[in-house]
């Protein structure tokens, strides 16, 4: 008995031990702000501290008797009186829990960084799955009550940030709630008017030089020409994937010789990487895969953007007619919602009312608001016009050179970089 009781003790004080070692000011503040359902300590990683927090959210912002769910979001901590970077981010939290994630903000600034997943993606995905709350203005609202929670923990200047989706997530977060942050950096974020825009295409059909452009239709026209041989081992190496797809194995084969210039140009990869005309079979299809993977047209567990894009981000189309008589197909028209689309979304309408009130936005007003974009990144396509930021005394725009949808400030020339620094110490600290 007496050995029983000295187990128990030596146990609980080791339990109360762990619980003092992990607990510190920023932990007890947050696992006793409303609506926080757990904190996990992460690794510290590149900050002094840093914390995974589920949060309870309404399912629907206006009426929260419809339902709840739990969103995760990432806190990592420099300082209580540090500016705090607010990473509006499009998909899921994976990345924010790596020991060697920062964003460049948060870095350069010594900032605090709070990175909130997107609701139906990741962690942050209800049950059941209802589309209906799956819209912007949701989404800007989690921002919001997330931010509300932390405001007397973090009560210095905030910068919202966002990369791509999370970019226009930046913008559209600021338009709902101009006053929640102080400084807004939204990187190569697309304001697309139709799931088919209308603007991709043009832009592919100019970017970069003659020279590039007809290496890639070169191997686009030969892939086509050989699908006889290609298809089948295309094919072969779906199902070694375990790929499934709401098409048959042409289309999708067609679908990726129609996908390859965006991604050529939006990250950037150099043309004379692509293989000569007379190359083998298998080098060829190596190079398409490893540029298109198939997966990206496969059924997925995870739809979320592409409902996204059907109900009001829109997206891109194709252009066929250079093609005529090598494709399986006779047109691409419609295909987002046909192929990538669950069933359940399947009566899903496109609205422009979101993107046309961004517009508006900043047309009517001058936040504090940089935008960056890649010159060659076809999602620049359908970055805002420039005419929203002539005469503004804040709005600044930045276009790099020959730049893809990797474009960030520390990928600017040196001159630029240093005045879009100076730009946001300014707009911070007042220097």
């Amino acid at each position: 008995m007496r050995y029983l009781k000295f187990t128990f003790a030596f146990f609980a004080l080791l339990l109360a031990g762990l619980t003092f070692a992990g607990a510190t000011e920023l932990y007890d503040r947050l696992i006793a702000l409303k609506g926080v359902v757990s904190v996990e300590e992460l690794e510290k990683g590149l900050f002094e501290e840093r914390y995974a927090v589920m949060f309870e959210q309404p399912l629907d912002h206006r009426r929260p008797g419809k339902g709840h769910f739990e969103q995760r979001f990432v806190v990592a901590h420099t300082g209580f009186d540090r500016p705090t970077v607010f990473v509006t981010e499009g998909y899921g939290g994976a990345r924010a829990v790596g020991t060697r994630y920062r964003e460049e903000l948060s870095e350069h600034l010594n900032a605090n960084q709070v990175f909130v997943e997107h609701r139906y993606f990741g962690e942050s995905t209800p049950e059941p799955r209802n589309w209906h709350y799956l819209n912007a203005e949701q989404a800007a609202a989690d921002l919001h009550a997330v931010r509300e929670a932390l405001r007397e923990i973090y009560p210095e200047k905030w910068v919202a940030t966002g990369v791509s989706k999370g970019g226009e997530n930046s913008l559209i977060y600021r338009m709902y709630y101009p006053e929640d942050v102080d400084v807004t950096v939204a990187y190569v974020g697309p304001v697309c008017f139709g799931v088919e825009d209308g603007r991709h295409e043009p832009f592919l059909d100019r970017v970069g030089t003659e020279e590039e452009r007809a290496t890639i239709r070169e191997f686009q026209t030969e892939v086509l020409k050989r699908r006889k041989e290609l298809v089948p081992l295309f094919d072969e190496y779906c199902k070694s994937k375990s790929y499934t797809f709401r098409t048959n194995i042409d289309e999708v084969f067609d679908l990726c010789v129609l996908e390859y210039p965006f991604s050529i140009w939006q990250w950037g990869t150099a043309t004379s990487l692509i293989p000569a005309p007379d190359s083998p079979h298998q080098e060829l299809l190596d190079h398409l895969i490893a540029i298109v993977s198939p997966d990206y047209f496969a059924v997925n567990d995870e739809p979320s953007f592409f409902v996204q894009a059907q109900r009001e981000l829109g997206y891109y189309g194709y252009d066929t007619a250079p093609f005529e008589g090598l494709l399986s197909i006779r047109d691409a028209r419609g295909y987002l919602p046909r192929i990538m689309l669950p069933d359940d979304a399947r009566n899903i309408r496109f609205s422009d009312g979101l993107s046309r009130r961004i517009v508006s936005f900043y047309k009517a007003n001058d936040p504090k608001v940089i935008c960056i974009y890649g010159e060659n990144d076809p999602w620049s396509a359908a970055m805002p016009d420039s005419t929203l930021f002539e005469g503004k005394a804040n709005m600044k725009l930045f276009v790099e050179p020959g730049g893809s949808h990797r474009a960030r400030i520390k990928t600017q020339s040196e001159e630029v970089q240093a005045e879009i620094w100076e730009v946001i110490e300014g707009w911070l600290f007042g220097i």
